[in-house]
């Protein structure tokens, strides 16, 4: 099968969280499975210089944004047997300090900036040889796709037009802009509507995609289901119960081949479920590293994370205000609300020898961190599936979650099965809830067979990409025989 993935960051070449390595993995995966992958994507301040093997191609992208024509040159790198990356190079639009804006200020031109990618995607699935049979866009940024491809097919007659499957990473972020902004577009008003693009006066580009992609998915069962509600559904809830039927949830995998315990280029030392001792060496390493003592015997607790209310920060930093008296370490490794990261040097100043953080993001240290760590604590207001905790797992980490989203759908509670259990989950979102929970971790932590069992269990599950490949190779087929019927028999 030929798939065209869309999508604003892809590792490595751009992140700022899970959506770029998830994009990176599948791409990865889809491409072991023997099918033809490419992955379409914009070409950001750095890429060329920072990568080797990118290179500048013939083929232009030429589009037209309201009055204006604006064209970009692709870029392309082959990472892989049946993978290839097409940059979309534009610097008005991508040559930036940050991919959405600086501080706490999206770009204003963000409307533009994604548009223009998302008619180059459009314009890559018509033009590319081997035209992709699937076009798989994530989140708002690439959401107008599904509609561009389908109108283009009725105005022109573009009869193999490829089917469209919308992954939702996080329903938080739509892309919602002013009507004024649907110009660049060049679409007919036909589309803008209450049962089509127009939501509450503007445009809103994550719901174009839930309402003309073929298929839409989430990254967690649980998440899929939440989402239809009230409670979740971020003003989306009717839309998405409006297109249950063609709502799938699928967990996402995670790169094993980027985060293990062995050989692993970002690690002081190696360890396996069998043998812990270099995650002990690794523990005393990233306190060093964070400044902090070198105690192996009190039990270390951390984070990586945005710094944002969706990430359950304030309970975590009112739990740790209570917690901090006893005996326990916490690292930070994040960036965010400036309102938080305050809060978290307040907690370092107050408790130099017990806290340690650092502002900002460290791709090594991540790695660091997740491996040296006791217990990471990962407490969300709401999570579509998180990745964190799963790299927790792997690295032998027992993962703090609340009981939402991805978190419910891969962490195991003792209360849930003992003989499999390799996480602490609680339900309430409350600082008195997560306490309890961290209480709980400190209990488990003084028994030493219980914790290598939970360790155990953590290091052995299976959230490997083979796994989800399969269930995504199902979606495009469905999506594939909405678009064009089923197929006939030889």
């Amino acid at each position: 099968m030929n798939v065209l993935l869309a999508s604003s960051e892809c590792f490595p070449y751009s992140k700022t969280g899970g959506l770029a390595d998830m994009v990176a993995a599948l791409g990865k995966a889809l491409a072991v499975d023997g099918h033809k992958v490419r992955i379409v994507t914009p070409l950001y301040r750095g890429i060329k210089e920072k990568h080797a093997g990118v290179h500048r191609t013939d083929e232009i992208v030429t589009v037209q944004l309201d009055g204006r024509i604006v064209s970009g040159h692709i870029w392309s790198a082959e990472p892989m047997e049946n993978l290839q990356i097409l940059f979309v190079d534009h610097p008005e639009f991508y040559d930036r300090a940050a991919l959405y804006g600086e501080g706490v200020r999206d770009y204003p031109d963000n409307a533009a900036r994604f548009i223009f990618l998302s008619k180059a995607v459009a314009y890559l699935a018509r033009t590319l040889p081997e035209p992709p049979e699937v076009v798989h866009v994530h989140d708002w940024q690439v959401g107008l796709v599904p509609l561009l491809i389908q109108h283009e097919a009725l105005v022109t007659g573009w009869k193999k037009a490829p089917a469209t499957v919308l992954t939702i990473h996080n329903l938080a972020y739509q892309g919602v802009f002013p009507f004024a902004d649907y110009q660049l577009t060049n679409l007919p008003n036909e589309y803008y509507h209450a049962d089509g693009i127009e939501f509450y006066a503007q445009m809103n580009c994550l719901k174009a995609g839930i309402v003309y992609a073929d298929i839409i998915t989430t990254v967690s069962p649980r998440y899929a289901r939440e989402i239809t509600t009230e409670l979740y559904g971020c003003g989306l809830d009717g839309v998405l119960r409006s297109r249950h039927d063609r709502l799938i949830g699928i967990l996402n995998g995670v790169d094993y081949g980027e985060w293990r315990t062995v050989e692993n280029k970002f690690l002081n030392f190696s360890y396996s479920a069998k043998d812990f001792e270099g995650k002990t060496k690794q523990k005393a390493a990233l306190q060093a590293e964070m400044g902090l003592p070198v105690l192996p015997d009190v039990p270390l607790f951390g984070t990586v994370s945005r710094l944002a209310e969706q990430k359950g920060i304030d309970i975590l930093i009112s739990a740790l205000e209570e917690m901090l008296s006893s005996n326990m370490q916490f690292v930070l490794l994040g960036s965010g609300d400036p309102a938080y990261e305050r809060g978290f040097r307040t907690l370092a100043e107050r408790h130099p020898d017990k806290v340690a953080i650092k502002i900002g993001y460290d791709h090594g240290l991540s790695h660091r961190i997740e491996a040296g760590l006791d217990f990471f604590l990962m407490p969300s207001r709401f999570e579509p599936c998180g990745l964190n905790q799963m790299y927790s797992l792997r690295y032998g980490t027992i993962p703090i979650v609340r009981v939402t989203g991805g978190l419910d759908d891969s962490v195991t509670d003792v209360s849930e099965d003992p003989e499999i259990a390799d996480g602490i989950k609680f339900t309430e979102y409350s600082s008195r809830a997560l306490v309890k929970a961290i209480r709980k971790a400190l209990v488990l932590y003084e028994d030493h067979q219980l914790l290598k069992h939970f360790r155990q269990n953590a290091m052995t599950v299976d959230f490997s990409w083979e796994h989800c490949t399969h269930e995504y190779e199902a979606a495009f087929e469905r999506a594939i025989e909405l678009r064009h019927g089923p197929k006939t028999q030889p």
